[in-house]
């Protein structure tokens, strides 16, 4: 048993040991670092900045649809013919088709569309804006969302790496009053039960010190997962753990979230281009207007033909022509009378996003009042438990002092003793979760209203 016991301890010392080293060679990790970190690494970061990507595409596809599309080609072609049967009549001679004849044709020029009126267009292109405007709210809402998880995972980290101190701390002392109670058992002054319940302590302490370092590892992987950084690069995180209390006022940070909450606002520019979006497939029943121009500049046709008179002698004949430009305009009213239903789906399918967008916007606003009071009693709860923990440990702490004072004159024993450090190192324990928990308040009290970042 205390063999095994040793070499627990010893797994649980090198682990601590190993970890220091690899985090000592790093700079200590501050909650705002992991914040700015998490915010250019995040996956969710990256995939609503993709997102924003994409409905600026959008947009730009729906001003396609209002402005003039100009193009500039030079065309040059060209045609051969060989051996045509067949006669000519010329100048009162008859001939043969040509033998051999060559023709080419060379056109620079520009040509130019623009649907001058076209309402459906205009309202997808608002549809658009208001789309790529609830973009980059959701984006900010997601950098919102972002900033806080980071700041939880780091004080979880926080909380394991107390830990970690506290229960080394009473493994520590487990072990000073295993060595006492062998000393007084082999003086004969207590029990071999008191002997053996020291060990019993002994191994818990060393047990509880073993799972407290693996639950930082896992804290610590989770965070790195999170700021996207490999754990043994992260370095050690700061451990201080600096709270002051403040006073919030509800109704204060419920006006404060409805003016700056980014997806309550993501969610308004979604109903607004969802209503857009619908327009614009209604007004696709109606008429449109394009106008359509084009240009050629100095365009040159030549050709050249191989001719056989009917005594069999051969002679060839050309002609070249050139003008200065070519110009042309068309100006239409087109009317889709019966496009298969096209329409119709499309309306539907704009109509369904409608109520998808305003339910998700009534629910962010009818929830909005709620996110705010349970934030709010969360702090205020969180701020309780430190008062409770903070006066658990003083007491605890007096207890131990005097429970210590009483087995120096002997009017304790050691088992009281050991439940005195028991629940000094439980009271601590509970402190250390209960400033992180205030931390982790405050940073959802920040989310809620609208200051994430």
């Amino acid at each position: 048993m205390r063999r095994t016991s040793r070499t627990i301890a010893s797994l649980a010392l090198a682990g601590v040991v190993w970890l220091a080293p690899g985090a000592a060679a790093q700079p200590v990790l501050t909650a705002d670092e992991a914040v700015k970190m998490a915010l250019q690494r995040n996956s969710r970061i990256i995939n609503a900045s993709a997102d924003l990507l994409s409905a600026r595409g959008s947009l730009y596809r729906a001003y396609s649809g209002v402005l003039p599309t100009v193009s500039a080609g030079l065309a040059r072609t060209g045609s051969w013919n060989e051996n045509k049967p067949g006669t000519q009549a010329f100048a009162g001679t008859t001939f043969e088709t040509p033998l051999r004849s060559e023709n080419y044709q060379t056109e620079p020029g520009l040509s130019a569309n623009w649907n001058v009126l076209n309402l459906s267009a205009l309202s997808a292109l608002c549809s658009a804006r208001s789309g790529l405007k609830g973009t980059a709210f959701q984006r900010l809402a997601t950098r919102n969302l972002v900033a806080l998880l980071a700041r939880q995972q780091f004080y979880e980290v926080v909380k394991a790496a107390k830990l970690v101190e506290v229960n080394d701390n009473a493994l520590q002392l487990a072990r000073d009053n295993e060595r006492r109670v062998r000393v007084l058992f082999e003086v004969g002054s207590v029990s071999r039960n008191d002997l053996l319940k020291s060990r019993v302590q002994t191994a818990q302490g060393q047990l509880d010190s073993i799972g407290a370092l693996q639950a930082l590892l896992v804290q610590r992987n989770s965070l790195a997962t999170l700021i996207g950084v490999e754990e043994a690069r992260m370095g050690e995180v700061d451990t201080v753990l600096a709270v002051t209390p403040r006073d919030y006022d509800e109704a204060v940070l419920l006006q404060e979230a409805e003016a700056n909450r980014p997806d309550l606002k993501a969610a308004a520019a979604g109903v607004r281009s969802a209503r857009a979006a619908v327009l614009s497939a209604r007004l696709q029943r109606l008429p449109y207007v394009s106008l359509s121009g084009s240009a050629t500049y100095n365009p040159v046709t030549s050709s050249k033909s191989t001719l056989r008179k009917t005594n069999g002698s051969e002679f060839d004949r050309s002609s070249r022509s050139e003008s200065k430009q070519q110009l042309g305009a068309r100006l239409a009213l087109s009317w889709n009378l019966f496009d298969g239903l096209s329409t119709d789906a499309s309306i539907a399918s704009a109509r369904a996003g409608l109520l998808r967008a305003q339910d998700t916007y009534d629910v962010l606003r009818r929830d909005l009042a709620g996110e705010v009071h349970q934030a709010t009693l969360t702090y205020q709860q969180a701020l309780a438990a430190q008062n409770v923990a903070g006066s658990a440990v003083e007491s605890a702490t007096e207890s131990m002092k005097l429970t210590q004072q009483k087995y120096n004159v002997g009017s304790a024993t050691i088992l009281d003793l050991i439940d005195a450090q028991v629940q000094l190192q439980r009271a601590q324990s509970q402190l250390v979760s209960a400033l992180a928990g205030i931390r982790v308040a405050e940073a959802r009290l920040d989310q809620v209203r609208g200051r994430g970042v």
